[in-house]
């Protein structure tokens, strides 16, 4: 699952944006209002952090410039402004949640859950397609009768084939799954991480279409 974090402050991003990569996130973290507006029409998100005090555009109107160009991105609000009419303005532009300075981030996660729930974006309770099961509370999958906790980037890569049983994702697809913008990924990474999955779950819980890329198989 892609997020955009937009928070100017390098202490507060530093440390969103690696909870979030350890929760299995891939994180893309701009630091003002024109890189935000500019990331939201190049890439596709699932969710959005947003700060409200950042420099050059206020982060109120690049939410205005979102929702009037249409976008249904899920908006979460972060900021250290608590007044109720600074709440009242963000929910009325389109945010979908407003979270305010200091946070959790056991909180902030459950908040994007529930958000990206809504949104029908692949976050239920629990995926499956009636053989293979993911708990993204707990990371713990299954198949048949196998059982396992999978580590963060098995558990984004397992996350995304399972949230559209019987499609077919290629590499590149699965690596804006699981990688944020400033991360490096190997040649062979998409593929380790399906080998390792496959050592915990079994061979047939991720079928390879040669030359295309990997799957699930549909929902049964």
């Amino acid at each position: 699952m892609r997020v955009l974090l937009v928070e100017d402050d390098a202490m507060i991003g530093a440390a969103v944006s690696q909870a979030l990569k350890d929760a299995a996130y891939a994180v893309d973290w701009v630091r003002d209002g024109e890189l935000a507006i500019d990331a939201v029409r190049s890439e596709t998100y699932d969710i959005a952090l947003l700060d409200l005090g950042l420099p050059e555009i206020d982060g109120l109107e690049i939410l205005r410039k979102v929702r009037s160009g249409g976008a249904r991105l899920p908006v979460i609000i972060l900021t250290a402004r608590d007044a109720l009419d600074d709440r009242i303005r963000g929910l009325d532009l389109g945010a979908d949640d407003y979270l305010v300075k200091p946070f959790e981030i056991g909180e902030l996660l459950a908040r994007m859950r529930a958000v990206t729930r809504r949104e029908g974006s692949g976050a239920a309770p629990i995926l499956t397609n009636g053989k293979l099961q993911l708990d993204p509370a707990t990371r713990e999958a299954s198949y048949f009768e196998e059982k396992a906790v999978l580590s963060a980037r098995e558990f984004a890569l397992l996350r995304a084939l399972l949230a559209r049983p019987g499609t077919i994702l290629s590499r590149s697809e699965l690596e804006g799954h699981i990688y944020g913008w400033s991360e490096e990924v190997e040649s062979n990474a998409v593929e380790f991480l399906i080998h390792a999955v496959r050592k915990k779950l079994g061979n047939t819980s991720i079928r390879n279409v040669r030359g295309v890329g990997w799957m699930v198989d549909r929902s049964t």
